[in-house]
Formats: C-alpha cells, sequence, structure tokens
C-alpha cells in the first residue's frame, strides 16, 4: 500500500492500544510519522517511554502522549476513556490492538484473563468512547483479532469466567479472537449510519510478546516461521488510513484484503448475544 493509498492524518487522532511492543508499537509509529496525533495506551508509563522516546526523536510531522491503561481491571479502563476526554481531542481513530495469550488466572473482574482481556476489555473501552468518536466522524475503529478464531467453535459462557484449564492458553486465545470478530461485525451493524467504519484483522502470525506468557517450550514453537512485527502492522495500517476502505465496515481483512471468516463468527445472532452479555458484564 502505497501513501498515496492512505487517507490524510494531518489534524486526525488516533488512540492505539498496546502501543508499547510489536504491531501496536510499529502501527503508533507509522500513524505520527504521516501526520496523525497519536494517544498510546499500556500497562505503564515506564513500558512506554521507549516508544515515546523513539516517536518524538523521529523526523515526523504528527505528536504523540501517554494515557495509561490495564485491560484487565474495568476502573483502570473507565480511567482511561476519561483521561482522554479530558484532553478535548476528537478521536477519528481507534486502534484496539492490545493483546495476550497463554495468561493464566481471572481479571480483576473476574473473568478468564485472555478472554477479559482481549474481549472484554477492549468491549468496554470502545463503548466508553463510541459517542465520541461519532462526534469525530468519519472515524475508525480497528480490532486486531486474529485467524485463530477459526479455530473456535463458540463461546462457552461459563468457561469464560473461569481460569483456563489448557496448558498453553491456545483454546482461550482462539476465543477470545472469536469474540473480536463478532464485536466488530457487531458494532458495525448498529454503527450504520454514523460515519463510523468497523475492521477486524488478522495481522499474520508475529513474533510479538503477545506470546510471553506461553510456557515453554510451546512459546518457541509457537514462533518459528512467525513474520516481524513490521510486516504484522501493515494490515493494521491498511484498514486504519487506506482510502479504498472508506466504504467498507464490518468486514475481516488478511494480508490487506477482506478474508472469510469462520461459520459461527457469521453469526448475527452469537453476535448480538456476545453483545447483550457483554453491556451487561461491563455495567
Amino acid at each position: 500500500m502505497s501513501e498515496a493509498q492512505t487517507a490524510p492524518l494531518h489534524g486526525k487522532v488516533a488512540l492505539v492500544t498496546g502501543a508499547n511492543t510489536g504491531i501496536g508499537r510499529i502501527t503508533a509509529r507509522e500513524l505520527a510519522r504521516r501526520g496523525a496525533h497519536v494517544v498510546i495506551t499500556c500497562r505503564n508509563l515506564e513500558r512506554a517511554q521507549s516508544v515515546l522516546d523513539e516517536i518524538r526523536a523521529a523526523p515526523i510531522h504528527g505528536r504523540v502522549d501517554f494515557i495509561p491503561l490495564e485491560l484487565g481491571s474495568f476502573e483502570s479502563i473507565r480511567a482511561c476513556a476519561s483521561a482522554f476526554l479530558a484532553m478535548g481531542l476528537p478521536l477519528h481513530l481507534l486502534v484496539n490492538n492490545a493483546g495476550l495469550a497463554g495468561a493464566k488466572g481471572l481479571t480483576q473482574n473476574g473473568f478468564e484473563m485472555t478472554f477479559g482481556v482481549n474481549h472484554v476489555g477492549t468491549f468496554l473501552l470502545t463503548q466508553l468512547l463510541t459517542d465520541h468518536i461519532k462526534a469525530s466522524a468519519p472515524a475508525r475503529i480497528v480490532t486486531v483479532a486474529s485467524r485463530a478464531h477459526l479455530r473456535a467453535k463458540g463461546i462457552d459462557w461459563t468457561a469464560v469466567r473461569e481460569p483456563g484449564k489448557n496448558m498453553t492458553g491456545y483454546p482461550e486465545y482462539c476465543t477470545s479472537k472469536l469474540a473480536n470478530v463478532l464485536f466488530s461485525a457487531e458494532l458495525s451493524r448498529r454503527l450504520q449510519g454514523t460515519g463510523v467504519n468497523t475492521y477486524a484483522l488478522h495481522p499474520g502470525v508475529v513474533a510479538t510478546d503477545v506470546w510471553r506468557s506461553v510456557p515453554w517450550p510451546f512459546n518457541q514453537l509457537m514462533k518459528l516461521g512467525m513474520i516481524t512485527a513490521e510486516q504484522g502492522a501493515l494490515t493494521s495500517l491498511h484498514c486504519a488510513t487506506s482510502h479504498d476502505l472508506s466504504q467498507e465496515t464490518g468486514l475481516y481483512y488478511d494480508k490487506c484484503k477482506p478474508a472469510k471468516i469462520s461459520q459461527v463468527a457469521q453469526s448475527a445472532a452469537l453476535a448480538r448475544e456476545l453483545w447483550e452479555r457483554s453491556e451487561a458484564w461491563v455495567k
């Protein structure tokens, strides 16, 4: 994708979650280089400092700020949303990039860790910012999902409230990514006519810190043949900036092109149920 094919970003504001490392870091850096005012989030300033320094030292046209965010904590998510709104900026682009795999236990609010961070936390942050995004339209909401959703057979509503049982955590990861695809599609339906487009995507199998909680030797085996974060960020950036996608919404992308989703992920009824349950969970 050439820069001539991308939307101009001067005067645009983007919020990128999990931007301290991997795909999120590259995404934030590129958006700033193209002129956007980028607000990055991760758990604390110490984790964010190197990417802040990198972006600020580069010959870029945009600027960068930081807000702390822990997606496993509703309190942190609400504080992040409040802090962003207090900045008095529009929000033209929300990139739901943060995620994890293989983590054990429960989030602070009682969800299986991977599902709670990858879906429930993302859902709540998006919900808190949606009205502001609509007021900033035209705007986009990009959610980093995964081809791993193809392996999920559905969502076990009991299991998502219990600690994961698999040694690698991969089945839980697949379920969370199915939830990402369902969420993005349902969000698109609910935002019809608002000027806000939604996109879910598979970044590729990327060698990033998302796999940090997967136990050895599984984590090393999983990284065999993985692509770089720079390669993995291409589809995120395509969904965030491409002129060609301005009339598309609610689709799922792989290698910068619309791709097929699983039969389960095509269920509007399941997407609606997930949305309604998620709304009840985050009240």
